[in-house]
């Protein structure tokens, strides 16, 4: 297992001020008994809304700061013990912080970061022109940082985050304020890496689309406890078979009463919304036939943002 997490606990102590001449404490709970392990070469999602405990946990599994309790083994390594090693094995990337220097070139802020690594300069300047080909950033790398567009210095934070071949990349936000191309791009990139070197990815995201372009597995955590891990199908299978379907015809529609959970009829369109482990879509699809003349249907599942959010209420 790249990574192993067993009744991980982590607890803050927030001073209140006084009360009768003595101080008050409040224990405060982050992260409560949490538990999970990821394969080499996964890709995984651990998401969840503000103040859930996420970043409290991969500050922990990065060995930024300590638990009160439990354990952790990331790469073969405690982060607590071992956090200098594990720093060679795993890169981290943070869409609202930069680890890239603004007033100098990438290339240079590469080179930096390479010194840090422990490379010398030709293995640095090797190193340097393999991401660039693996990123295609090549016509980046003697631009400026604070030139950069924020969709640009996104790809080169990710590809300066692999400097030191990570077995593992923590990757907080890596699209957030990106337009649909700049995301596509990152997403594009973020698979490659883990087709072509086995990276194992541990991505945060409030952007759902990432998770459903990207994950094979999403972990749900909220109030510091896990509600749900499961694999993107599994979720899909259990919490979407309602289906919105469209039906158009070649003609209006009268409103008279249909049949089913008809929802609107829109001129020669008619939505519903079924449930399939209940309506026989056979039984739905013969009925809504003999209405009329359909020339075109369209059925959607319900989007993944509303299955997370239905689960948050459920688990609330």
């Amino acid at each position: 297992m790249q990574i192993c997490v067993e009744n991980l606990n982590k607890e803050f102590t927030l001073k209140s001020g006084k009360m009768f001449g003595q101080k008050t404490k409040t224990i405060v709970k982050a992260v409560e008994d949490v538990s999970f392990k990821v394969k080499k070469g996964e890709i995984i999602a651990f998401i969840g809304p503000n103040g859930a405990g996420k970043s409290t946990t991969i500050k922990m599994l990065t060995g930024i700061i300590r638990p009160t309790r439990g354990q952790i083994r990331v790469a073969g390594l405690d982060p607590t013990k071992d956090r200098k090693q594990l720093a060679y094995k795993i890169g981290c990337m943070f869409g609202q912080k930069s680890q890239l220097y603004m007033h100098l070139t990438v290339r240079d802020s590469y080179k930096l970061l390479c010194s840090i690594y422990d490379l010398n300069a030709k293995q640095a300047e090797e190193k340097i022109e393999e991401i660039a080909t693996l990123f295609d950033i090549h016509e980046l790398l003697d631009k400026v940082v604070r030139k950069l567009s924020l969709g640009q210095r996104m790809i080169c934070e990710i590809a300066g985050s692999v400097l030191n071949n990570p077995e593992i990349i923590f990757l907080d936000e890596p699209t957030i304020g990106l337009d649909i191309f700049a995301k596509a791009k990152i997403r594009d990139i973020i698979r490659k890496m883990n087709e072509e070197k086995g990276t194992t990815i541990f991505l945060t995201s409030h952007d759902v689309g990432d998770v459903e372009a990207l994950c094979n597995r999403i972990i749900i955590i909220n109030n510091g406890t896990i509600v749900t891990d499961s694999t993107i199908e599994e979720l899909k299978s259990k919490y979407l078979s309602k289906k919105i379907i469209k039906i158009s015809y070649d003609r209006a529609i009268n409103n008279k009463k249909l049949e089913y959970n008809v929802q609107k009829i829109n001129h020669n369109q008619v939505e519903l919304i079924v449930d399939t482990t209940k309506t026989n879509l056979g039984d739905l699809l013969s009925y809504f036939t003999s209405v009329g003349n359909i020339v075109d249907i369209q059925i959607e599942s319900t989007p993944l943002e509303d299955v997370i959010k239905n689960i948050y209420k459920e688990r609330r």
